[in-house]
């Protein structure tokens, strides 16, 4: 399928957040998915995951959300990207996030080319937190988070009410994915997402792949595992094709 790249500019609380749009080069109507970076930006990886979207036929928008402290950053995975991308994870508050969730899908509705009660999200490391908030926050219909780190943490970002606390709020679906050989995210994190998820009666799936660490989707990353990538994005096109329709 033929996409079209462009650069975006999205308006939040008085401020301007880039973002990376893609989508089918026809003008018809299609879902949408946001597509959350980790912590070092809106890089090439993100860039990649964002047109594979827009090929499964869905408009993809990968949001700038350190816009505030770090605007336009695109870090590598060596230690420096690390170091400078932890920094600016360390200012994030988790008010400010939500209110770039709205903004990015307000932006979404406000297209033509999208239609506007199909709208999922996906995200990596602080973007699958970010994944789990907004579904959390929003009405979006479906959420696809990848190894999110801090999602059972007793204070969400900036020390503010904590992300699993909200999960009774979440009314679409959600896909949980995670390494078992993540260091940033113990068992027992991940024991108290599934178990909100199931308390609070949430249509969900929670999968571990034993072998995996986190990371395991980016093919630029050490910890590149190719069988739990490629298992997980066959879930994703699922949950989008069952719930969005492209």
């Amino acid at each position: 399928m033929d996409i079209t790249t462009e650069r975006v500019h999205i308006n939040v609380e008085n401020q301007t957040m880039g973002g990376y749009l893609v989508r089918p080069a026809d003008s018809t109507p299609r879902p949408a998915v946001i597509v959350y970076m980790e912590i070092f930006g809106v890089n090439s990886h993100i860039q990649e995951v964002a047109q594979r979207v827009a090929q499964e036929g869905y408009v993809a928008l990968a949001p700038d959300f350190f816009h505030r402290t770090g605007p336009g950053v695109e870090y590598g995975y060596d230690e420096q990207g690390m170091n400078d991308g932890i920094k600016l994870l360390s200012q994030l508050k988790a008010d400010e996030m939500v209110a770039d969730a709205q903004a990015a899908i307000s932006f979404l509705k406000r297209k033509n080319f999208v239609i506007g009660n199909k709208i999922g999200v996906m995200g990596f490391c602080v973007g699958g937190h970010m994944t789990y908030l907004t579904a959390c926050e929003t009405d979006v219909k479906a959420a696809a988070s990848f190894y999110g780190g801090g999602i059972a943490g007793d204070q969400g970002f900036g020390g503010q009410p904590s992300t699993v606390g909200r999960t009774g709020q979440i009314e679409g679906r959600i896909l949980c994915l995670f390494g078992g050989k993540d260091a940033h995210i113990p068992v027992s994190d991940v024991d108290k997402v599934r178990s909100a998820l199931e308390t609070n009666k949430i249509r969900h799936e929670v999968i571990v792949y034993p072998d995996a660490d986190h990371g395991f989707h980016c093919d630029q990353r050490a910890s590149y595992n190719e069988p739990a990538s490629t298992d997980a994005w066959e879930r994703v096109k699922s949950l989008f094709a069952e719930e969005l329709g492209a």
